[in-house]
């Protein structure tokens, strides 16, 4: 328990400090560590496009806490496929139409991954809105793997702030 209350007081304060010391994605100065959080990034979002719940739920930490944009109060791993089911119970089907990181930061074992996301939830017709929304995730390493331990996420204004 002890360990995860550092996870969560590093991953704040990485948040405040993100702007002064996380590197752009194809930065020359990038390192296997964040080339591979941006992968697991990337195939997170392929699991939802192919409604791939298993691939997707091993993504994340078994001690998973997080608040998605989608849901009223924070959720646990349990709940982490529920927004991907809401949709595809009504025959949808998930559309990426733009990845766009932001900022990536890795100290020691733990990963913060600042990104937006820009997708649709289509119809049979492939009709659906665009929405884009921004998503920061935490990742913990065990041994040699990479875990999302927390996260949140928030709708782009439709006028970003300046």
């Amino acid at each position: 328990m002890h360990r995860f209350v550092l996870v969560i007081a590093f991953c704040l304060l990485t948040l405040t400090s993100i702007s002064r010391s996380a590197e752009l994605v194809g930065s020359p100065q990038m390192n296997a560590d964040e080339e591979t959080i941006w992968k697991l990034e990337r195939a997170y979002w392929r699991y939802v496009e192919n409604n791939d719940l298993p691939g997707y739920s091993a993504l994340w930490h078994k001690n998973f806490l997080g608040w998605p944009s989608v849901s009223a109060k924070p959720v646990h791993k349990d709940h982490v496929t529920d927004w991907i089911t809401s949709e595809t119970s009504k025959a949808l089907t998930f559309k990426v139409e733009e990845f766009k990181p932001a900022a990536i930061q890795v100290t020691s074992d733990v990963a913060s991954a600042c990104y937006w996301i820009t997708f649709r939830w289509q119809d049979k017709d492939g009709k659906g809105a665009a929405h884009t929304v921004r998503i920061t995730h935490a990742w913990l390493r065990t041994g040699k793997d990479w875990h999302i331990i927390s996260g949140m996420s928030m709708p782009e204004p439709e006028t970003p702030a300046k």
